[in-house]
């Protein structure tokens, strides 16, 4: 059914899940379409006018149609409430612990993804606007103890395989949203608000990350980059960017 839908490779722990919900809609709208469809051409014949050249104002008097509105009604609860809101309620607020996860920051910006990872410490650094310049786009504040080792990415999200996700979700000016959809990972970044979403890569590869909200003239550009790859590749890519900023101190 995945590749009937044309559902893209599911990259991430929870992508079945998702996916699941996803093919039961369907097949549920199948059976509304090909349902109705089939009254519809049954009203056509039944009730044509060669059939019916008088008028009938008592109409129809059954409870079939009451019977069958409850039934799909009965069918929605089910996937409201056995699927959906209990794979948002873990997606949501049950954060796993930061400690063996992979935390990081990603702030929206007109038209850019921003990442920070904390440096060795493992802590993040502040950022103040007022620091912000070319070559500093979200205001990272190197005097800070805590963010002299932060690494900055822009556009670019790097990820270790088969270990759990933890991005604070941030916007420096208007509503954007997160989206990877290998991944099955969407999120509104609010302004104001730090909001966290967490996943598992569970893939190996290169995959797109989309802004999924109008948020200004160059919405259409703004396209960031995941690459999800193992953990030694992932602790060179931290320890290259740590010898660049030790190089450029």
């Amino acid at each position: 059914m995945q590749e009937l839908l044309g559902l893209p490779v599911q990259a991430s722990a929870h992508a079945a899940e998702i996916d699941q919900i996803i093919v039961i809609l369907h097949w549920l709208m199948l059976v509304l379409f090909v349902g109705w469809g089939v009254f519809f051409v049954y009203t056509l014949i039944r009730f044509r006018a060669s059939a019916n050249p008088t008028a009938d104002y008592e109409g129809v008097t059954g409870h079939t149609n009451t019977y069958l509105e409850v039934a799909v009604a009965v069918v929605e609860a089910v996937i409201l409430i056995g699927f959906a809101i209990p794979a948002w309620a873990v997606r949501v607020n049950d954060l796993p612990p930061e400690d063996g996860a992979t935390v990081v920051h990603v702030i929206a910006k007109q038209f850019e993804w921003h990442t920070v990872y904390p440096g060795p410490d493992g802590r993040f650094g502040r950022r103040d606007s007022s620091l912000i310049t070319d070559n500093n786009g979200i205001g990272l504040d190197r005097s800070d103890p805590n963010g002299a080792d932060d690494i900055h990415t822009v556009n670019q999200l790097n990820l270790p395989v088969d270990t759990p996700v933890i991005a604070y979700l941030s916007t420096m000016d208007v509503i954007h949203s997160f989206g990877i959809t290998s991944m099955r990972v969407k999120q509104d970044a609010i302004p104001g608000s730090e909001i966290p979403v967490w996943w598992e890569p569970t893939v190996e590869g290169a995959f797109e990350i989309n802004c999924s909200q109008l948020c200004g003239l160059g919405h259409y550009r703004m396209r960031g980059f995941l690459t999800v790859m193992n953990q030694a590749d992932y602790q060179s890519f931290l320890d290259e960017e740590g010898a660049r900023l030790t190089a450029a101190d």
